[in-house]
């Protein structure tokens, strides 16, 4: 097998490898002086940080309560279960990991007050949090001034960038653009109906989304519609639905509001759109 063949079946293990190692985001953050047997952590972590010769603590940040509940708290379980089995293993550096869970309750001044209590009280050595881009954008300028490390683990808009956050997803152009051009293939889609909730993430999305429908699929967009977070009526939209039978609903509605329109979608065989994004 030549070296090419191995580096290419090696990929996706090293691809594995490291996002794993973001559940453990205190190493990057370890003085250097702190990976020899000697002196001991306490002479040299002249920083401050959660890390002891024993123990590293990291923060976790997302919404436990409240209408993006349904969302994070799947994120929740992962670094929770990423930690145990990372202990498992013997920690990192025979460190084992200790996290401080704090709840951002769907409220973003909540996760700024969460965030700047993790990193100043408790001195985490990085914050895995967040879901929404609203919630980052609370968090970024308080990581920002406390020099603080955040871990944020999911797609996002884009049109951001910091050196103390690390963007583990796509942004917008690297999902939604293939999404579309593959439903303009397969489905023949031309005509698209956007519904989103009303913050960055989804009406940024949608922005680039209908340039790229009419600019360069040369279809069309019969509706666009955004709604609160939280929000559970979607009767309205939904007749609008049915008097302009777009062939494509593409929604980017979070959280709890999320299911509640993606049931009320449910159309009548004669007016339903032929696929749903």
């Amino acid at each position: 097998m030549s070296d090419e063949a191995s580096k290419g079946l090696l990929s996706p293990l090293r691809r594995k490898l490291l996002m794993g190692m973001a559940a453990v985001p205190a190493i990057t953050m370890l003085p250097r002086a702190s990976f020899a047997q000697a002196p001991a952590t306490s002479a040299v972590n002249t920083t401050g940080l959660a890390v002891t010769d024993t123990e590293v603590t990291v923060g976790i940040l997302h919404s436990a309560t409240g209408t993006m509940a349904i969302s994070e708290t799947g994120s929740i379980e992962a670094e929770k279960l990423a930690i145990e089995q990372i202990n498992a293993m013997g920690g990192v550096l025979g460190r084992k990991i200790k996290f401080i869970q704090e709840d951002g309750a769907s409220d973003w001044p909540t996760f700024a007050e969460k965030a700047k209590k993790l990193l100043v009280n408790d001195k985490v050595a990085a914050i895995m949090g967040c879901w929404t881009s609203a919630s980052r954008k609370a968090v970024l300028p308080v990581v920002e001034q406390y020099n603080g490390m955040l871990y944020y683990p999911t797609f996002y808009e884009g049109l951001e960038q910091s050196k103390n956050v690390i963007y583990t997803g796509q942004e917008a152009t690297q999902q939604i653009l293939a999404g579309l051009n593959w439903i303009a293939k397969e489905k023949g889609a031309k005509s698209f109906f956007f519904i989103g909730s009303d913050y960055i993430w989804p009406r940024t999305s949608n922005k680039i989304a209908r340039k790229h429908v009419e600019n360069v699929l040369k279809g069309k967009v019969v509706g666009e519609e955004y709604y609160p977070l939280g929000n559970t009526q979607f009767n309205s939209v939904i007749n609008k639905i049915k008097l302009t039978k777009p062939d494509v609903i593409f929604t980017d509605v979070v959280g709890g509001s999320n299911s509640r329109s993606t049931s009320s979608s449910r159309l009548p065989a004669s007016t339903s759109p032929s696929s749903r994004c």
